[in-house]
Parts: C-alpha cells; structure tokens; sequence
C-alpha cells in the first residue's frame, strides 16, 4: 500500500493505484514522439551468464517506446564480445554495445588519461560516463533511464515507472531515482543503505547540526538504488566518481547543478532482488568493505566542499556516534521485520555495523591523508572542450567495433 508522505525537499511520486502497464506504455510511446528515448545498461560480460540477463532481455523485447538500448560491456574479450553482440542482437530496439575492453575504445581512453581526462580505474563509474558520452554523441534521446543488469526480479513496469518522470512534458523534472523495499525471498535486504548510509546521515545532522545537504541526501527513499532516469542536458556537466561512490555522487551532483524542484524519486517496484555482496570483513579493496568506504569518502568530500572543516577527532566523534545510532536501527528493523514475517539476524547486522564503524574511520583517514585527491571523472563538457572531436570519434568507434565482431546479415 503505497503512502501519501512527501518529504518537502525532493517530490515523491508513490504508486497508489496500480495503475495498468499497458495503459502507461501507451503514454509513453506518444511521449517519444517529442522525447526520444535511451536506455543504458552498465554490465559486465559475467552478467551475461546469470539467471537475472536473459529474463531482462525477455522483457525489454516487449518495451514499445525506446529508441535506443546503450550497453556498456566490462571485462570482456574479443570472443566474448563477439558473443555479447550475438546475445544482445534479439532486442528490437537501436542497440549499442559499447566494447570497453577493445582496441579502438582504450585508445580513446589513453588519449584522454594523457591529459588526466579519464578514470584511472576500471568500474561501474568508468562505464557509465561512457555510456553517457556515446549517448551525447549519438544524440538521439532526449530521455534516458539507467538500470543495473543483475535485477533477478526484473519486470517491465520497473522501466516504464523510472523513465516516466522525465519523460513525460507535462513534469518539469531533470532527474528522478527509484526506490523500492529491499526485501525478497522472506528476507529484510539493503545493509549498506540500512545501516550504514541511514544511520550515518543521523549521526552527522548529530556532529554538526542542521545541513541542507545532509537533508536532501536523507530525503531519498533509498539513496544507493542504482536505477535512475534524467533529461539529456544533465550528462553534459555531471561529474561522477568511478567507485562505489557513484550513487550518492550522481545526487551530490544534482543537488549542485539543479533546484530541489526539478529532482524526484519514484516508486518503481514492490518486490526487488538483485545479486548480493559479501561483507568481506577482512579486505577493504572488496565486497561492501569496499562499497562502505567509497559512499563514507564521497559523503565526506561533497561536506568539505560546502565548508565542513575535517579532523581526526571529528571522525573519531562520527564514528562512536554512528555506532550508538546503528545499534538502535537494528532494534527498529528488528521490529520491522518481524511485524512482516521477514527474517533478520541481529548478530549479523551487528557484525555489519562493527564493520561500518570501522571503515568510516578509514574513509576519514583516506581522507586526510590525500585532500586534493580528484574525486569525479571530469564532465564531458570538460573533455569537449580539450579534445572537440572525441564525440565523433567515440561515436564511430563503437559503430566500426560492432560493425566488425558483430553477426554477420545474410
């Protein structure tokens, strides 16, 4: 049953009515008449081999309103690109598939890394603003949604709900990110957003006051949901990190760049399930170790640009503050749960906070050691402007990759 609440900073469009696929599909295909619009697919070859894939490629064949699919391919070789192009080929939509591992798109890359234009490592983040460079320079969508590619609940109305905000002329929305309740499978999901990003926002309103920031970021339903949607003019200027920071990056950038009237959020599911983390307790270069340093450094670096004055003993406050407001989450979520038949164990939930408490005080020790470390990818208005022709050549690289590995048409 979905709730009438609307926080007052950002708006939140509920699905109160169920309201028919068809019938909202149906809109939005009138709305590409005059919008255009794109998909992007960040995904890893290894994807390709899961249960959650081919069961989002069965439902994207029957989505009437796309004009384009942009597929960003990570970690894959010549065959396995090849094959990707193959497996990719049963969509009737404009598809793309960008070959990140290929010759012609590293050397692109090297090109832009000579002149620090370009992330260093390899991930989501580096795959993403690709992706968002080869849509500037296809320049056909004017709207475009973004999902993940391990959804195993993955449906249809999933995209229709995230694209339909900034879509839709009538709205006056830049940007809209989804949420849903992670629980599947009899099971309360979501640690990381749960108890490390709730309870850490908390503590900071606690350590420092009042912050609009610190507000908008605690506005969002569910801040980490790697699915969003958002009008083409926002690639142009949006700088993103390449590590696990790139969620709550993108929304420190739209709280930068737009009035709190042209973001919102959607509900876009009622069931969400997709492939889980370890905890890895024991290496901080993995798993939601990983993950929970990267989100702490990003949250970290968007205060201190706004003025929040960092030290050793501010993070040592944030940490034993966190921990105490953790601890009292999980009672609540214990209650949550059980009032819904879900189950959740509190030893792991402690271990989990044990872990995150740790690794804020890591993320804060990163922190000052490298300050002027570069945080973002720089925005591709930036690399426009030092290299004008990268659009063209980025754009005709991906069509001559596809045009060479690809099924050959009888």
């Amino acid at each position: 049953m979905g709730d009438f609440h609307q926080n007052g900073i950002i708006t939140t469009l509920h699905n109160l009515a169920h309201r028919p696929l068809e019938e909202m599909e149906k809109e939005l295909c009138e709305f590409a008449k005059t919008r255009p619009m794109s998909l992007i697919l960040p995904c890893l070859y290894s994807e390709l081999e899961t249960d959650a894939m081919p069961n989002i490629l069965k439902h994207l064949q029957q989505v009437p309103y796309l004009s384009e699919i942009v597929i960003g391919l990570d970690r894959a070789t010549e065959d396995q690109y090849r094959h990707a192009l193959e497996f990719f080929s049963v969509l009737p939509q404009n598809v793309k598939v960008l070959w990140n591992d290929g010759p012609r798109l590293r050397e692109i890359d090297s090109v832009l890394k000579g002149e620090h234009l370009s992330p260093s490592d390899p991930g989501k983040g580096r795959n993403v603003w690709f992706c968002m460079g080869y849509n500037l320079a296809a320049g056909k969508a004017e709207s475009i949604a973004m999902h993940d590619c391990d959804i195993v609940t993955y449906d249809r109305e999933l995209l229709a709900r995230l694209i339909y905000p900034v879509a839709n002329p009538n709205f006056n929305y830049e940007f809209c990110k989804g949420f849903y309740a992670r629980a599947a499978n009899g099971k309360m999901n979501g640690r990381v957003s749960r108890l490390l990003v709730t309870p850490l926002l908390c503590s900071l309103k606690k350590v420092f006051g009042h912050l609009d920031y610190l507000d908008y970021l605690d506005s969002y339903r569910y801040p980490l949901a790697g699915e969003f949607s958002f009008r083409r003019d926002v690639m142009t200027d949006l700088r993103i990190p390449s590590d696990w920071g790139l969620e709550i990056g993108v929304l420190s950038e739209m709280y930068r760049n737009y009035s709190t009237n042209r973001l919102c959020q959607v509900d876009i599911a009622d069931i969400y399930d997709h492939k889980h983390q370890d905890l890895s307790a024991d290496n901080d270069d993995g798993g939601l170790s990983k993950m929970s340093i990267d989100i702490t450094k990003a949250i970290f670096r968007k205060l201190a640009t706004n003025g929040t004055i960092f030290n050793q003993e501010t993070f040592r406050t944030i940490k034993a503050t966190y921990y105490r407001v953790a601890l009292d989450f999980i009672e609540t979520y214990r209650n949550d749960a059980e009032i819904n038949g879900l189950k959740l164990d509190v030893h792991t939930e402690e271990q989990a906070v044990e872990l995150f408490a740790s690794n804020i005080m890591k993320a804060g020790n990163q922190y000052l050691d490298n300050p002027m470390e570069t945080p973002f990818i720089p925005s591709w208005n930036r690399v426009v402007s030092a290299f004008p022709g990268v659009m063209n050549q980025l754009a005709q690289a991906v069509e001559l990759d596809m045009a060479q590995y690809g099924p050959k048409k009888q």
